[in-house]
């Protein structure tokens, strides 16, 4: 009846949870499934022509330049996904492990190294692209200041190290977040299983190995997964540093950018095709789903097996 404590608790879960369901709808699952239609069209321009089935999938994958662009794209993303995973994941376990051990000024360096995070990713990467600059960077101009100007180099203007350069600025501006996960994780680890630690052995390298790394478990699924998915929706970094074209020569083109380009055209004077880019970023949305659903399914196994 009218007023009563259960209509009214009725109500109150229906304000809390019909606003969040209504913008999840209107801006997330309404432009996927918009997606998944365009990409079935024919496009002159942002005007929908007729109905071509999977004509744009096949021109994305199997038609030239379409299917060179998308394969060197698609290995850079793999590129930078393993990259970040040994430098960003890597070096954030190692200094949550310092963070975690309470070493002289962990209050500090917890801060410290969490506050790139905090900062815009263009910020970032106007930031980088300012210290690896070839004439006034604070890189090369650290290099000739110690005597090694052998080593400075244009990082940004060459295929060998412009990729790298991305990969660097990305994990500078992103290890505090992975560095956090793990030091929650192990703040977690209960003291009594240290202390039998403790007495068994003092080899730093078997705690970490045998009790650390194993109880963490949980933790390295959320940074894993999130990585993996951040690696192959990769754009910011990429787009300010490089530009959409991902300079030199395609050395750190992406799939962001190339769907970006492919989709809406670019300074250049590449031609738009809304189709394709439809198909595309489809196919980097399942793809995406898919290997991430298979990470978390098989780490999560691992977690109930430890």
């Amino acid at each position: 009846m009218p007023g009563s404590p259960l209509v009214s608790r009725r109500l109150w879960i229906s304000v809390l949870i019909v606003p969040p369901l209504a913008f999840v709808a209107l801006f997330v699952v309404y432009p996927i499934i918009s997606a998944f239609a365009y990409a079935f069209f024919h496009w002159n321009g942002l005007a929908r022509g007729e109905f071509v089935g999977f004509a744009n999938f096949y021109k994305v994958l199997f038609t030239q330049p379409y299917a060179d662009w998308t394969v060197n794209a698609f290995l850079h993303n793999v590129w930078v996904f393993f990259a970040l995973m040994v430098l960003q994941n890597g070096l954030g376990f190692l200094l949550a492990y310092c963070l975690w051990r309470e070493l002289p000024g962990a209050a500090f360096h917890r801060i410290s190294v969490f506050l790139p995070v905090v900062l815009s990713t263009i910020i970032v990467g106007f930031l980088w692209k300012l210290f690896l600059h070839p004439l006034f960077g604070v890189v090369n101009i650290s290099f000739r200041g110690l005597g090694l100007g052998g080593l400075a180099q244009p990082w940004l203007g060459q295929d060998s190290t412009a990729l790298w350069s991305l990969i660097l600025a990305n994990a500078w501006h992103m290890v505090g977040f992975p560095t956090l996960v793990f030091l929650a994780g192990m703040q977690r680890i209960p003291g009594e299983i240290l202390d039998a630690v403790r007495m068994e052995t003092e080899s730093e390298w078997t705690k970490i190995t045998k009790i650390v790394w194993p109880l963490v478990a949980p933790s390295a699924t959320v940074v894993f997964t999130l990585l993996f998915v951040g690696s192959f929706n990769w754009f910011e970094i990429p787009y300010v540093m490089v530009g959409l074209e991902g300079s030199p020569h395609g050395a750190t083109d992406v799939l962001g950018l190339y769907f970006y380009r492919t989709a809406f055209g670019n300074m250049s004077g590449s031609g738009q095709d809304f189709g394709a880019g439809s198909a595309l970023a489809v196919l980097i949305f399942v793809f995406i789903a898919l290997v991430a659903g298979v990470i978390t399914f098989k780490l999560r196994a691992r977690e109930i097996q430890i």
